[in-house]
């Protein structure tokens, strides 16, 4: 009887096809799901606040400041009503039927959203396009 076993060496084949036809599949399934759509992006840039004046100090310009309650005050006077056709009123008063003044909006932190967008609507309703957004430094308000 012959207990050792035999050493025929056995040949183990590897088919490689189904491991490639597998791979590949899985290639075309994810390059079919994935969207390929590029997503738009707004470039925003923010005013930064210095302490220097400004030099075009001859130039006349339209200030608005908007307070933490949402109350426009133009040119340093409380406008009566805070709608946007008494703002429209006196903006169309203040920069004389112009349309290439500037207008400055300066915002207290605190104030509503809605009413810097009631000063950017009136504004753009009556065409005046040179729109410009102050920024305060962060020394001032402390």
């Amino acid at each position: 009887m012959n207990i050792r076993p035999s050493r025929r060496s056995r040949n183990v084949l590897v088919d490689m096809t189904p491991l490639i036809d597998v791979v590949f599949l899985l290639l075309i399934f994810f390059m079919v799901s994935t969207t390929f759509d590029k997503q738009t992006q707004l470039k925003v840039d923010l005013p930064e606040a210095s302490a220097q004046a400004e030099e075009n100090q001859d130039q006349k310009t339209i200030a608005i400041t908007i307070d933490a309650k949402g109350q426009f005050y133009l040119d340093d006077q409380e406008l009566v009503t805070h709608d946007v056709d008494t703002l429209k009123r006196a903006l169309q008063k203040a920069a004389a039927d112009r349309t290439d003044i500037p207008v400055t909006v300066t915002s207290d932190k605190q104030a509503p959203f809605q009413a810097v967008m009631m000063v950017m609507d009136a504004a753009g309703q009556l065409g005046l396009s040179h729109l410009s957004f102050l920024a305060r430094s962060s020394q001032a308000e402390e």
